[in-house]
């Protein structure tokens, strides 16, 4: 069975002088569809390339002292090598001084004026030379160009126009009747309001000022309006012919799917462009799709401004994946996004990096226990509760990825993206991580291998749109250096599948129930200045959920807490207090709000809480006036008890006891000591399985903790001796809970 046609494209590079960063932008959104597109199993069309005729460019070559083919030719080939190392995967690069398109552009023109939709006569108005655009004085803003706000001079000369107004209503029908022509809506009113509802002009499709353009061939002192010229190029780049011998190419691939565009041109795009289709008998793009310019600092980045970000620059100092994720992380498409560095590397370190560091343990370990994915296979039965949460995760992720993609959602397929990668790497491989480390190959290590390996490669499939470099990298290593069968790159697999038998989001809401809840705890623990390694004895929770035992513990084992108690009544452990949001309740009670105050000061803070809570509303009586506050108006803080931590958000409220015996506190010295030979090893530069031997001299009390957990010590940080004697080998000093210890760490056998 054949692939269903996808054709996408871009505006043309416009070649006064070279790209900036900004015109990169708009091709990697492009280029993130088309992957997109042909993993989904579209035969996909890709075409992009340069507009390369205009006064601006004749005068820029003049300057130059050189012709303008040789000035087009020059930027042309910095374009496309951009386009090049950003890694897109156009099919066709199209310019308009190639040689078929001038011929079909002349063609074109002639076909229009023969069937009277140009006409000859003569204009007068303010003309943008950097836009080639004419203006009425009506159009002007602050007798700037309202395009790109330059400057504009009176110019009046003899040209050519297209009878706008002929096709006008059945434009406007079209829109009305096809909503996702024009996208965002925005775009579309802003079209619909501001042009074709106060009627259109006919448009000046000829210029005689200059020469470097497309010649009216039966009146050569005209050139083709630069418009008319670069437009037509989404049908000549596929085969149209004006005398009716388009190529099969053009028959297959037109209507166009999807033109990305700037929002600046998008009036060009979603007024003349249809109605030149129209007037040729053609059909109309399926979507236009007006994406937001690149700002830099103090507005949209031009050339002409001087503020353009220099793409080999940017290239050279972060990389092409970073900087097309930037693009797709930083905002929505129909917001303006600013360019700048922080954000790059931002982005690197949150997504980029994250997955990359997951990949490096995933090989790290699969190098030391020779692990070949091929020789197992994923067996769901089988597996535990962490396994399947991270693949109903990774199910989820998928289906929404690929619903966000599918609908040209990319920001909102980059968070998903980038929220799954924090999921898998901050919590499955942190929680999991000991599975790895233990000996043999046993059934829980092959689903600890199998669950991440499975996971690792569907979402470098996933995010291969988005980040080609590092995806494929990751494939090659993964998938293709032990099956040679497999697609030849990540660009070639099928996007991946849903597995909806999978997907458990009871299981995903219990885990996100216990994430909540472990955010909670770490800010009661911070508050309260008590470290993570320090046992606390009791925890409790109050909320209107409950939680199986196994997530409990996960809870307890993430905070270090013996027992998490989930309790209706928190009041031992914890009370509200109460003031007036100030901007609510003023205008609301004015002089009486002194009184208020002073009341809220003196009510139960927990009766208030439940009145609150149950109705919505806290009555007072304020000086024998019934007075009404709703959440809105109150500023409600959690109010704390010697002893305890509390923290309250979103209904939940988390107690932490931070009464710590003689017990707690010895076992939260011996996890310091733990940690301090751990970074230790680390420092010493050991392998991860090397066996050790650790010494240590320190003072009474660290030395009797030492002497007491041994055993457990030993365990923990693969040491086959722990030993009070001098210390040896790589030796450090330490403070530990206020005592004084010398360790030293040395490899077994050296």
């Amino acid at each position: 069975m054949s692939k269903p046609k996808y054709y996408i494209s871009t505006a043309i590079a416009y070649t006064s002088s070279r790209p900036h960063i900004g015109n990169t932008y708009e091709i990697v959104l492009a280029d993130s569809i088309a992957r997109y597109k042909r993993m989904e199993g579209y035969d996909v069309y890709f075409q992009t390339g340069t507009d390369e005729h205009g006064q601006k460019i004749e005068e820029k070559a003049n300057a130059a002292g050189i012709t303008p083919k040789e000035y087009v030719d020059n930027v042309a080939k910095i374009v496309k090598a951009n386009w090049d190392v950003m890694n897109t995967s156009y099919d066709k690069f199209i310019r308009t001084t190639d040689d078929y398109h001038e011929k079909q552009v002349q063609k074109i023109f002639k076909k229009l004026y023969e069937q009277g939709d140009i006409y000859k006569g003569h204009y007068e108005g303010m003309y943008c030379t950097p836009c080639e655009s004419f203006f009425t004085e009506s159009q002007l803003v602050d007798g700037k160009c309202p395009d790109c706000g330059g400057e504009v001079k009176p110019a009046k000369e003899e040209a050519y126009f297209f009878k706008m107004s002929k096709y006008a209503d059945r434009l406007i029908d079209y829109i009305n009747t096809h909503p996702d022509f024009i996208q965002p809506v925005s775009r579309k009113n802003e079209m619909m309001n501001n042009f074709l509802l106060p009627g259109l002009q006919d448009l000046c499709v000829s210029r005689t000022s200059f020469k470097w353009g497309i010649p009216v061939d039966f009146d050569p002192k005209h050139v083709v309006y630069v418009w008319l010229d670069a437009l037509t190029n989404y049908i000549t780049g596929i085969g149209y012919d004006a005398d009716g011998n388009s190529t099969e190419q053009f028959n297959k691939l037109w209507p166009a799917d999807l033109h990305l565009i700037g929002k600046d041109i998008i009036r060009f795009h979603t007024i003349y462009w249809p109605i030149f289709l129209m007037a040729l008998d053609l059909p109309l793009p399926k979507q236009v799709f007006g994406h937001p310019w690149l700002l830099q600092g103090d507005g949209k980045m031009s050339k002409s401004k001087g503020n353009a970000v220099d793409p080999f620059d940017a290239l050279e100092k972060y990389g092409a994946d970073a900087i097309r994720w930037y693009f797709y992380i930083n905002s929505a498409p129909w917001l303006p996004n600013r360019f700048h560095g922080k954000a790059v590397q931002e982005g690197q370190r949150k997504f980029m990096g994250t997955l990359w560091n997951t990949y490096a343990f995933f090989v790290l370990y699969a190098n030391i226990d020779n692990f070949d994915a091929t020789k197992y296979t994923l067996e769901y039965d089988k597996l535990p509760v962490m396994d399947k949460w991270i693949l109903s995760k990774m199910n989820t992720m998928v289906k929404d990825v690929d619903y966000n993609l599918g609908n040209y959602r990319i920001p909102e397929a980059a968070r998903v993206l980038q929220d799954f990668v924090d999921d898998l790497s901050n919590w499955y491989v942190r929680r999991s991580r000991e599975r790895f480390w233990a000996k043999g190959m046993e059934q829980d290590k092959i689903n600890a291998y199998m669950t991440l390996y499975t996971a690792l490669v569907t979402v470098s499939k996933a995010a291969a749109p988005m980040i080609p470099f590092m995806t494929e990298e990751i494939y090659q290593n993964l998938v293709r250096s032990i099956d040679k069968d497999a697609p030849e790159s990540i660009h070639l697999c099928d996007f991946p599948e849903v597995h909806e038998d999978q997907i458990d989001k009871e299981l995903e809401n219990n885990m996100e129930h216990v994430l909540d809840l472990v955010v909670m705890g770490r800010a009661c623990r911070n508050a309260s200045n008590i470290k993570n390694r320090q046992p606390i004895g009791k925890m409790f929770v109050k909320a209107d959920f409950d939680l199986p035992e196994f997530y409990q513990e996960i809870v307890a084992d993430e905070l270090n807490v013996k027992n998490v108690k989930f309790t209706d009544d928190v009041r031992d452990f914890t009370s509200y207090s109460f003031k007036p949001q100030l901007k609510t309740v003023g205008p609301k009670y004015g002089k009486m709000l002194g009184a208020i105050k002073a009341a809220l000061n003196d009510i139960d803070g927990n009766a208030a809480m439940d009145e609150l809570n149950a109705t919505g509303a806290l009555k007072l009586d304020v000086n024998g006036q019934e007075i009404e506050l709703f959440k809105e108006d109150l500023l409600i803080d959690t109010a704390q008890i010697e002893g305890y931590e509390s923290v309250n958000d979103n209904g939940i409220t988390v107690v932490l006891d931070t009464n710590l015996s003689p017990e707690l506190l010895e076992e939260g010295f011996v996890r310091e000591i733990i940690s301090k030979i751990q970074t230790m090893r680390k420092e010493a530069d050991f392998e991860v399985m090397d066996r050790i031997k650790v010494t240590y001299e320190g003072s009474e009390k660290a030395e009797a903790v030492f002497e007491k957990n041994n055993t457990l010590i030993a365990g923990e940080v693969l040491a086959d001796e722990v030993v009070k004697a001098q210390p040896a080998g790589y030796v450090k000093e330490w403070k530990i809970n206020g005592e004084a210890v010398t360790m030293g760490v040395e490899k077994k056998g050296e």
